[in-house]
């Protein structure tokens, strides 16, 4: 058998509540979890058929449910789906290799949360009000019109013309939201990343890693966003663990 990776877990403190910890939880497919330490980090595993490591929806969520309910008491590293070692020797190598910059990644999210914050739109609703210049900060459309004499030609560039408007207004916009985000952390200790204009109606997503006893101030600056943008829709996601701002990568 298989050794599946859930997490690397920092352990040294009170490895016996750790101990506590895996005995009520279950592996995937109601296996057995044990860890395997090095110094004062742990990987915490179970032994699986090589059938079980296939990405099925049942098991990724099982997967993920094993690293949520870890991330409660400790401070981990969740890894990927399908992180597997052949042998406990394997796994131990793998440790002492790389223990120093594991040690570094634990050390930098410990009494850390990650959240997530999708922004929606309705892209009709938006464009119409872009067009129209009711959006505070963002120029409206110009407007562009047809030289002299028609041919479907002229109408198809000016209709692309309006269409590349259009796309230009609605990045814009969403930079000043990212600004506007992003100005209500100055001064905390946070990182944060955005993907713009990742759908048509999906304008923003953005990743958050702050402080837990930052969580309320979150969730406050979110709903106070939500007031001064109503042609937009926030959703916030989390506590999650650290899936997006550490290194994960090992060898």
């Amino acid at each position: 058998m298989a050794r599946m990776i859930y997490a690397l877990v920092s352990s040294g403190e009170h490895p016996e509540n750790l101990h506590s910890k895996l005995q009520g939880i279950q592996g995937i497919g109601g296996t057995e979890l044990t860890k395997v330490s090095y110094e004062s980090i742990s990987a915490i595993i179970s032994e699986n058929e090589k059938a079980d490591f296939t990405a099925e929806k049942e098991k990724v969520i099982e997967f993920a449910g094993v690293i949520e309910a870890l991330s409660q008491g400790f401070t981990l590293l969740p890894m990927r789906f399908g992180s597997i070692m052949d042998s406990i020797e394997e796994l131990n190598t793998m440790l002492e290799r790389n223990y120093a910059k594991i040690r570094q990644n634990l050390d930098f999210v410990e009494n850390k949360l990650e959240f997530g914050l999708k922004i929606f739109c309705d892209p009709e609703k938006i464009t119409a009000e872009l067009s129209s210049g009711i959006v505070a900060g963002i120029d409206h459309a110009e407007s562009i019109t047809s030289e002299s004499g028609n041919s479907v030609f002229r109408d198809y560039v000016n209709k692309k013309l309006r269409e590349h408007r259009i796309e230009e207004l609605r990045l814009k916009y969403a930079e000043t939201v990212i600004a506007e985000i992003t100005e209500y952390f100055t001064g905390m200790n946070t990182m944060h990343t955005f993907r713009k204009m990742v759908s048509e109606t999906n304008i923003i997503d953005a990743l958050f890693l702050l402080d837990k006893d930052q969580k309320d101030t979150l969730v406050v600056a979110v709903a106070e966003m939500q007031k001064r943008n109503p042609l937009l829709s926030f959703m916030l996601t989390g506590p999650w663990p650290p899936y997006n701002f550490v290194d994960k990568s090992i060898k």
